[in-house]
Formats: structure tokens, sequence, C-alpha cells
């Protein structure tokens, strides 16, 4: 049995462990209600805009649509892997890295398949197997509809210029707290809706549909770009809460058993002494 010396520094050991874990909850848990609140508000728009998009291009004769729609034969995938800068949130990042790593062997076996990231666990991570094209971590520093914009455009470039001819999103969707679902979110080509999701025909489009739905892509992709990452961002901090957590909870069952252990040797110890002194008062008087 370890000494009362070495029990007492780890109590103290845990105790300390704990106020972090604890405070780490708490900061999440504050950081979570704004993030939770922006991205509950903001997925109402962005579904309806990709309805209405999907639903206009699909409505479009011909090649009216857009060049973002254009479908070729896949060779070339980029995939954006969306994760965090910081650690301590249980799987929320090795969900993706998974995810992403069966995207490779699984979805495109033999094609070329090269990764954008944003968050530097993904980045640290994925570099070590495949081409990371680029990193955006920084944007969590000031996560703005403008900032996520311009890594948008990038990857519409990237798209239109036959750099690649798929491009992925993959991210945690948040849930609740305690609830993230990986997933597989196809950002180019553009996907249209199919037969009755398309829009009526007894609308009238002013100035007129094809100038709408060219006007309307660029607009989509970056919404649809930023509610991922907005997503992300809420459920980083979520995986956080219910992390530190189980880590509180965990620390105190440790804690609990090791005061427990250190009562039996503190108390196995005074017996020892009481029959030491009993053994020489006994000595004596014989």
């Amino acid at each position: 049995m370890a000494n009362l010396k070495e029990i007492r520094n780890r109590i103290s050991s845990i105790s300390s462990t704990m106020q972090i874990t604890s405070a780490m909850k708490m900061v999440s848990a504050a950081k979570l209600k704004k993030a939770q609140d922006a991205i509950t508000a903001m997925r109402p728009y962005s579904d309806k805009l990709t309805e209405l998009l999907q639903g206009l291009s699909a409505s479009l004769e011909g090649d009216g649509g857009s060049e973002y729609a254009d479908k070729r034969p896949v060779n070339k995938v980029l995939v954006v892997a969306i994760t965090s800068n910081r650690g301590l949130c249980g799987g929320f990042n090795s969900n993706i890295i998974k995810q992403s790593n069966n995207l490779v062997s699984n979805k495109y076996p033999g094609k070329q398949v090269d990764f954008y990231t944003i968050g530097k666990k993904g980045n640290d991570i994925l570099r070590k197997r495949h081409t990371i094209l680029g990193d955006q971590s920084r944007v969590y520093d000031d996560l703005t509809f403008d900032n996520v914009a311009e890594i948008a455009e990038l990857l519409m470039r990237l798209f239109t210029k036959g750099d690649y001819d798929k491009i992925e999103l993959v991210y945690n969707k948040f849930k609740n707290a305690a609830t993230q679902i990986v997933m597989t979110e196809q950002f180019l080509p553009i996907v249209g809706a199919e037969g009755d999701e398309a829009i009526a025909a007894d609308y009238i489009f002013e100035p007129s549909k094809v100038e709408i739905v060219k006007e309307l892509i660029p607009k989509s992709l970056k919404t649809q770009l930023f509610k991922a990452i907005r997503d992300s961002f809420a459920s980083e901090h979520g995986a956080r809460m219910t992390a530190m957590h189980k880590a509180t909870d965990n620390a105190a069952e440790l804690r609990n058993e090791l005061k427990l252990t250190y009562n039996k040797a503190r108390q196995a110890a005074i017996t020892n002494e009481i029959l030491e002194i009993v053994g020489g008062a006994e000595a004596l008087n014989n």
C-alpha cells in the first residue's frame, strides 16, 4: 500500500485537475450558448436558400444553369475537413479524421484525393498521410461571413478552373451538447432538386430565371460553407463541455477512492502505533 504522503499528493493533484476541468466545462457552456443560438438562427435561412436554388436549377432547361453545376467524370477530389484548433473535446476531431480517411479508401479508391483543412487538429494529422492544399485554421479567430466567403470563393475557383472535379465537406453537425453528427456534404458541383421539388413554372421571374440562379449560386455556396463551419464550431464547444463534465466526474470518483484508501492507511498506521505502545508497556511490566 502506498504511503500516506504519496496518497495525499495524488489527492491534491486530482483536486487541482478537477478545478481545471470544471472551469473548462463552464467556459465551453458559456461559449456553446452563443454558438448554438447562431447556428439555430442561421439554419432556416440556409436551408430555404438551398431549397430555392436547387428548385430553380432543376427547372432550367439545357445548360442554362451554371458553371458550378458542371458534372464531370470524377478523377480529382478535394475534401474540406473541418475540425477544431484545440483538443480536449472527446472524439470530435478523431471522428472527422476517420471519416476523411474512409472517403479516400472506400468512396474514392484510386482517385486523386487532396485535402483543404479548416482547423489545426485536422491539418496536423491529415498532412502526415495526405496532400494538404491549404489550411485556414485562423478563421476561428474571427468567424465572420466575410472571412468564410473568401474560402468559398477559393473553392469555387478551383472547381471552375477544373483543378478538381468534386469538392466535399466533412464536418460535425450540431444536434445537442452531447451529440454531434458527422456529415459528408457535397459542395460542388451543386446538387439540383428532382421531380416535384423543382420550383413550379407559374412564377414570374425578374430579370430572368437564369440570371437569378447565377446570382444566387455563389451566395448559396458561401452560406453553405459558413453554416458548416458554424455547425462545427457549436459542436466543438458541446463536445468539450461534455468531455470536461465526464472528466470532472471521473476525477471526483477517483478522488473519493483515494480518500477512502488514505483513511484506511491512516487507520492502519494508528493501529500499529497503538499496538507498539501496548507491546512496549507490557514488556516494561514484565
